[in-house]
């Protein structure tokens, strides 16, 4: 009886056990099921791709050209080393020997660590770039003892006109980290995206699209085979309204200069020429600028890297009178034939206000006032008019307002007014300050391009248009000024008078057969209470220099504007460069301008 009790537990055991072996087997081939049927692919991927690499190729930034073609930014190719963190179980000793190779202290090769470490997966990091033949050659023989190591050919920037064309073109920079966690899809470490000018603009486009090469390595890594291949798209070029001739002699006018030049077709808003300078060489960002580098470049005198034309803003001097005439005119404020005495100073509010020329202009009336630039007819005008509505017409002329250039960087300016004042100031507006305004001083700021389009809409007859640089781009149709066309006729005709009529303050812009029509203007940097030669003060302390023009006068295709930081009277030093320009532009085709009489 007992022998067939614990025979019968026995059994049951057995049989628990049996369950429980039948329920492991069941939960391994369930196992088995999920992995090779349900997560098969998946599994299949994953197992290929510990043999197959997915190499980028970079896509070859687009080209950028003038109007007629001729290459302003390009590629040539560039030997990069590469390294693979998985393919060396001491990363340190791989970048000492890359430091020996190189030439280079062991100490900065070894700061690169934490980044190649960051690097995904199987992507090699870039370690160097630029290698010379001599340095390839040697990473090629040393591909044994070192097979973490790669060359690859890549596409290195060059801009052909270095400093001439810089703000206009911009640079190239490294991505960084807030880029790379934003679009991680769409860079990766090490790539270079545009960061100035047009470079920085039109990325998107230039940039193309990479390629892949998807190659078969062996368990060390070692390349066996190429399995496939997606080429890269290269970037988009872009045709440029830039005359590059005209750009170059902008660029040389200017050297040794602070200040800029703008050259535009008043019909269509055509860029021929923009200019900065001083400049700087946008080739040294080509090979990832170093910090010594840097550093030199932020602390060069007079900021090389901002653009004058559109980033810095300037009270625009006896310029600004273009717009005060138009103003005085269209609200009937004056007549062509209301005068004015000025005997050199008047008082206004308990201040006197000079003219510039000492002793006054005598009687004049608004063609002359504007023919000679006559401070005290404008101090009187800005007087009937108001800074509100001068304001309202500065806004009008485009003032206090981006251009809409298709570069990085466009400055809106200063229009003051009441409101501003209240608002900005927390204090009301002074008369006084109405009268130093009315004459382009105060808090008024513009920039270079903005007296540019200014000028165009004078010249076209009252049409506000959009700056551009790239040509065949959808534009904002030009808007109009509203403005009364018999005001705008007898303004033309006074900005003719300034270069065309025997002592206007332009007339040493005068060119054979060309009729240029033009308005300078000298703005104060510190207050003078006395009539003050500023080439006699430190650099920092003279006058600005403006000249703002059109030319031909019947039929204007280009706008001139030139700006000279601290550069004295606008007659003596801004006036030359423009001339300059206008004959190299039109010396083709200058005997065939037609002279029209005063």
């Amino acid at each position: 009886m007992i022998a067939r009790e614990y025979r019968d537990e026995l059994r049951a055991r057995v049989e628990r056990l049996t369950a429980v072996l039948n329920l492991v087997l069941l939960g391994i081939a369930g196992a088995f099921w999920v992995v090779q049927i349900v997560n098969g692919a998946h599994y299949r991927e994953l197992a290929e791709n510990n043999r197959l690499r997915r190499l980028p190729i970079e896509a070859p930034r687009g080209l950028v050209e003038d109007r007629n073609g001729k290459v302003l930014a390009e590629n040539v190719p560039s030997y990069n080393l590469l390294i693979d963190a998985a393919q060396t179980k001491d990363l340190a000793s791989a970048l000492r020997f890359a430091a020996e190779v190189l030439g280079r202290p062991a100490e900065q090769m070894l700061a690169s660590l934490p980044r190649i470490r960051r690097t995904a997966g199987y992507r090699p990091a870039l370690v160097a770039e630029n290698l010379s033949l001599a340095q390839v050659s040697r990473f090629g023989v040393a591909g044994r003892e070192h097979p973490e190591f790669d060359i690859e050919v890549s596409h290195q920037r060059i801009y052909r006109q270095g400093p001439q064309t810089a703000h206009v073109l911009g640079y190239l920079g490294e991505v960084n980290e807030s880029e790379l966690a934003e679009h991680p899809e769409r860079f990766a470490p090490g790539d270079l995206v545009g960061r100035k000018g047009l470079e920085g603009a039109y990325d998107a486009a230039l940039r193309g699209r990479d390629g892949e090469r998807v190659v078969v390595v062996d368990s060390r890594g070692k390349l066996l085979s190429e399995a496939g291949r997606k080429n890269a798209e290269p970037g988009a070029t872009l045709r440029l309204t830039l005359d590059l001739d005209l750009q170059q002699e902008a660029a040389r006018l200017l050297e040794d200069k602070v200040g800029a030049v703008v050259a535009l077709n008043p019909k269509d808003g055509e860029i021929l020429a923009l200019v900065s300078s001083p400049s700087y060489d946008p080739n040294l960002f080509a090979r990832r600028l170093d910090l010594e580098d840097w550093q030199q470049l932020i602390e060069a005198p007079y900021h090389p890297l901002q653009n004058r034309a559109i980033q810095s803003t300037y009270s625009p001097g006896s310029v600004f009178k273009i717009v005060m005439a138009a103003a005085g005119l269209s609200e009937g404020v004056v007549s062509p034939s209301d005068t004015v005495v000025c005997t050199g100073a008047t008082e206004f509010y308990g201040r006197r206000f000079r003219c510039w020329k000492r002793g006054g202009h005598g009687t004049v009336d608004l063609h002359e006032a504007i023919k000679y630039s006559c401070d005290s007819y404008f101090y009187r005008l800005g007087q009937r008019l108001g800074i509100n509505r001068m304001a309202r017409y500065a806004r009008l002329f485009g003032f206090g307002s981006a251009t809409g250039l298709d570069l990085l960087g466009d400055k809106a300016g200063l229009v003051p007014d009441e409101e501003w004042s209240e608002r900005v100031r927390k204090h009301p507006w002074y008369a006084g300050e109405t009268i130093s305004t009315a004459i382009g001083q105060g808090p008024l700021l513009v920039t270079p391009l903005q007296v540019a389009r200014m000028v165009a809409a004078i010249a076209n007859g009252g049409r506000l248009i959009t700056p551009h640089l790239v040509r065949d781009e959808p534009l904002p149709p030009p808007g109009s000024l509203r403005i009364n066309p018999q005001a705008l006729s007898l303004v033309r005709r006074g900005l003719w008078g300034v270069v065309n009529e025997g002592d206007g303050t332009a007339r040493s812009a005068r060119l054979p057969r060309l009729e240029i029509a033009g308005k300078t203007g000298t703005v104060q940097v510190i207050s003078q209470e006395t009539w003050t030669d500023s080439d006699t003060l430190p650099f920092e302390q003279r006058d600005h220099a403006w000249f703002a023009s059109f030319a031909p006068f019947e039929d204007p295709s280009l706008v001139v504007v030139v700006f000279l930081e601290h550069g004295g009277k606008g007659s003596e030093a801004a006036v030359p460069v423009a001339k300059a320009l206008y004959e190299y532009h039109f010396q083709s085709n200058a005997t065939d301008q037609p002279v029209t009489s005063g």
